[in-house]
């Protein structure tokens, strides 16, 4: 059971690593190559901080582990609410009224429906897959045109350039991204050792996590939802708490929608375009409803431009206690 859970958790700090690496390499070298900063933004940022999910995901389909595949996002976009927010609260108040959430949110709202809904019939295929990933060039091609009126109307006003850089939401994404490598050669090495550190570490996690789950006689679906879906979240747990520490926790709001966002669209999209993810009965019966109902509750907060204070931060990391509490029960059960 040791060195399983040296495989498991060692195989997640490589993704974690070898994620940040690659996302560093590709900005260095997009850079040197001129591509504009809404481009990168919207696509290499966002797509290479969801990469070890995809690796994960994809590494558990063919390895027959999809619980594991389904599990990692549904269990990462129940932790992004419950957890990702709840968590910084402890340190000062999270705002919800930071601008465009709201719009972001009902896609959210609208997006996971469609993805229960795709689930419900038990299997992700390739027109599954399909239809994800053309929302999500929906949603990446609105983003973009967003981005580009608010600054064709603030080029027209009185904001200097220098202003407008510093409002763009593409600039927001690239600032998030430290230690982009100035050197060519570097940038492209960094890209590189990302790539194979991914799928390498993807093997070592899904190994440890199968064998984990048969020692414990637990669903491989409950692996999923918990312990891997909690570590492929640090990153994101780690930017919201450095935000909270700064004063910027409204900041955590569109970082959790724009992840929950790409989990269902980006992975999940991907993944069951290159081989059917079969939905395990616990995950319909359970996990996807967690998944709605906290969904909806960042949805009522956003409406209504709520705080989530200390108390309401404390209840969030409670409710996610008692998540995790009734996966393994569930799991448990599925798995004897």
């Amino acid at each position: 059971m040791l060195t399983d859970f040296i495989s498991l958790l060692g195989g997640m700090m490589l993704l974690v690593l070898a994620g940040d690496v690659m996302v560093r390499g590709a900005v260095g070298v997009a850079e040197a190559l001129g591509v504009p900063a809404i481009v990168i933004g919207l696509t290499i940022v966002a797509f290479g901080t969801s990469a070890p999910e995809l690796f994960i995901s994809l590494n558990a389909v063919f390895g027959n582990a999809s619980g594991i595949a389904i599990g990692n996002v549904v269990g990462s976009n129940v932790a992004n609410v419950l957890l990702i927010l709840g968590i910084p609260s402890l340190i000062a108040v999270t705002s919800c009224d930071e601008p465009g959430a709201l719009r972001s949110a009902f896609f959210m709202m609208g997006v996971s429906v469609i993805f229960a809904i795709l689930c419900a019939t038990g299997e992700l295929n390739l027109a599954s897959g399909g239809i994800l990933l053309a929302l999500l060039a929906f949603f990446i091609a609105d983003t973009a045109r967003m981005v580009l009126s608010a600054r064709k109307l603030q080029q027209s006003g009185a904001g200097s350039s220098d202003e407008i850089e510093e409002d763009d939401p593409a600039m927001d994404l690239l600032e998030d991204v430290d230690g982009v490598p100035s050197n060519n050669l570097i940038a492209v090495l960094f890209l590189v050792g990302g790539m194979i550190g991914l799928p390498a570490g993807a093997h070592f996690t899904i190994d440890g996590a199968v064998n984990l789950a048969r020692e414990w006689g637990v669903s491989e679906a409950a692996i999923g939802l918990t312990i891997i879906a909690l570590g492929t979240s640090l990153p994101e747990l780690t930017t919201t708490v450095m935000a909270a520490i700064r004063g910027q926790g409204a900041v955590a709001i569109g970082n959790v929608i724009g992840s929950n966002i790409f989990n269902l669209l980006a992975i999940m999209g991907i993944t069951a375009v290159i081989v059917p993810v079969e939905i395990p009965p616990e995950i319909l019966v359970f996990d996807i409803w967690a998944m709605l109902m906290s969904t909806a509750l960042l949805l009522v907060f956003t409406m209504y431009k709520l705080e989530i204070s200390r108390p309401l931060g404390i209840t969030f990391v409670v409710f996610y206690i008692s998540y995790i509490y009734l996966v393994f029960q569930t799991g448990a059960t599925v798995g004897a």
